[in-house]
């Protein structure tokens, strides 16, 4: 029996790495951190990048954002290879392509949660005015607070604004719920999940927490500085059913 060929569309790559390796010297020993990654993520993806301590996932997000270089391999944003830029290069690509968010907030506490998200779309070339990004993430009400008066998630939602308000093509983001309670983490990964569609940034989020898979549209597994497994999620849950 023969069954027709399905042809699929055309899909935009966002990243692309091959044999990706870095090595960090320290005296007279050596650290592999990355074993020759092979990766790509296309354009609007959500994954999930899952892995003990130690396995490469941190080491591996910081080099698609541009924060650092490999040892060798190859690493392509678009058609862009990262692993030649030089570091003023690497500079505008994060100012002008990448949000990052990680498990501390970063704010600035003296400015409110407004005038945090306005550091960035005072330098972005096509922003989101800070009202819209906090509209986004559900504080309209709180953008006139400063960080000591909201709550952790608050902050993070903050922060995922300011990451977020100078539309980026990807949004990075290192143990998001780390610092914060089931039910706080939620609300940012809810926040996630809605800039992922309302934007459409490629969005690649570290966690420990194997619950959070669920709302992916793939999981890379990371072990020993490669990637050990993939798989694609069939039926994503939304993330009030996640729970951990």
């Amino acid at each position: 029996m023969h069954r027709n060929k399905v042809v699929h569309p055309m899909t935009e790559i966002t990243f692309r790495t091959r044999n990706l390796t870095k090595t960090y010297i320290s005296g007279a020993v050596e650290v592999q951190a990355l074993r020759g990654v092979d990766f790509e993520a296309e354009a609007g993806e959500f994954l999930v990048i899952l892995g003990p301590s130690g396995s490469g996932k941190s080491t591996f997000l910081n080099i698609v954002g541009g924060l650092d270089q490999p040892t060798s391999g190859e690493v392509w944003f678009q058609d862009h290879e990262l692993s030649r830029m030089s570091e003023r290069e690497l500079t505008l690509y994060r100012r002008d392509h990448v949000g990052f968010v990680f498990q501390f907030y970063n704010l600035v506490p003296s400015l409110t949660a407004r005038e945090n998200v306005a550091l960035v779309t005072d330098i972005a070339r096509k922003p989101m005015q800070p009202e819209e990004a906090l509209d986004l993430v559900g504080l309209t009400p709180r953008m006139d607070h400063f960080p000591a008066q909201l709550s952790g998630g608050e902050q993070q939602r903050v922060a995922i604004a300011r990451a977020i308000a100078k539309r980026p093509e990807v949004l990075l983001c290192d143990e998001p719920t780390g610092a914060l309670d089931s039910k706080t983490g939620i609300l940012v990964l809810e926040a996630l999940l809605k800039v992922n569609i309302e934007i459409g940034a490629t969005t690649l989020v570290i966690t420990h927490n194997v619950a959070i898979q669920e709302i992916a549209h793939r999981v890379i597994q990371f072990a020993d500085g490669r990637i050990a497994a993939t798989h694609t999620i069939a039926e994503r849950k939304p993330a009030s059913a996640i729970h951990w």
